[in-house]
């Protein structure tokens, strides 16, 4: 529910039955402009926030939709008993905002997800999806979510726009900041690493900006939330369809990028298969390519490269595999959380088997 507005929900719900009921065209303005019209007749008495409502009930993710436009909110997540949980600043905590009860979690999901042609049902209950804004939705719902449906959006404010900018908020210093503008011009390959919600796509934005002008780059990602500058070719995978057919995995599109003719490829995150593809990338000709990877430390971020390539071909060996990510990948950014602000932690760079970093947040 709605701060403010909890009073009116009745002519709330009876507004929005009533453009429902009507020819009207379900987009934000056009339902806007109606509800306006109606107000006079209906509810004379309803205020902004009330005509918002009707609109957030009809289109978007309803109760919610409020927290997703306030920039300070990065990520709205809804557990199964309805309650809301906002993080601001780098900080989670609850909100008192609320579902009335599963099945307005799952209407809320089913709206915004079925013009992008994508479904949540029993036969189907969990969803990935990119919304219109960039923001990355994902859902859950019986039997997948065991205490009922589960949502969690993350959203990403292009406040952060270039090293300087990092600087400035103190996640970086002027001496880290030059490593890694160095780094990139000098074509380095980089493996950005760190745990889910540390800045990983941030950084790697940032970094990308480094790239010159005149460099092509081909960002591969399962879903799309880079916000890349320059000569840019973008890629975004697609889950199966409810037949299981028609899926396009990060993998497929980093082969199809060898053939756009790339100088950098940037792969959003790297967690499968598609670990061997880049680094055959990396190694043939691609210097100066980036991605994410989940991890905590320079050392664990190319054990789990390792690991990935290595599940993606079982005729390869342990050896092999090793050498050539040493070989492919020339620095890892580790980036993390502290005193609820992301920072740059190290810049270590790799030759060969020896590590060596290059930068040490103070």
């Amino acid at each position: 529910m709605v701060a403010g507005v909890g009073a009116a929900m009745g002519v709330i719900d009876r507004l929005a039955r009533t453009v429902m009921a009507e020819p009207v065209v379900l987009e934000r303005h056009a339902i806007r402009d109606r509800v306006t019209e109606l107000l006079p007749i209906e509810a004379p008495l309803l205020d902004t926030a009330g005509v918002d409502a009707v609109v957030d009930s009809l289109v978007g993710l309803g109760p919610i939709e409020p927290l997703l436009r306030d920039p300070a909110i990065s990520d709205v997540l809804v557990n199964g008993d309805g309650a809301v949980w906002i993080e601001t600043g780098g900080e989670l905590r609850p909100s008192p905002v609320r579902f009335d009860g599963p099945a307005q979690v799952v209407a809320a999901v089913e709206r915004v997800i079925a013009p992008l042609g994508l479904r949540l049902d029993r036969a189907s209950p969990a969803v990935d999806a990119r919304l219109p804004d960039g923001s990355r939705l994902h859902a859950l719902i019986p039997p997948a979510a065991v205490g009922g449906p589960v949502l969690a959006v993350r959203r990403f404010a292009d406040t952060v726009t270039d090293l300087a900018a990092l600087v400035e908020l103190g996640s970086v210093d002027h001496g880290g900041a030059e490593t890694l503008r160095s780094l990139v011009c000098d074509r380095a390959s980089l493996l950005v690493a760190g745990p889910t919600g540390s800045g990983k796509t941030t950084l790697l934005n940032v970094l990308s900006r480094e790239i010159p002008a005149d460099a092509r780059v081909v960002s591969v990602e399962d879903a799309a939330e880079l916000r890349l500058g320059g000569h840019v070719v973008r890629l975004e995978g697609r889950p199966p369809n409810s037949e299981g057919a028609g899926g396009i995995t990060v993998r497929d599109l980093l082969r199809h990028a060898l053939r756009l003719r790339p100088d950098r490829i940037i792969v959003g995150e790297v967690r499968g298969a598609e670990a061997f593809d880049m680094l055959q990338a990396m190694s043939t000709g691609h210097e100066g390519s980036m991605s994410t990877i989940h991890a905590s430390s320079a050392e664990e971020a190319l054990w789990r490269l390792e690991t990935l390539a290595l599940a993606a071909d079982a005729n390869v060996s342990e050896a092999s595999i090793s050498r050539q990510v040493r070989s492919a990948v020339d620095g890892v950014v580790v980036v993390g959380r502290r005193a609820g602000r992301r920072v740059v932690r190290s810049i270590v760079t790799v030759d060969g088997k020896d590590l060596a970093e290059a930068y040490t947040c103070s």
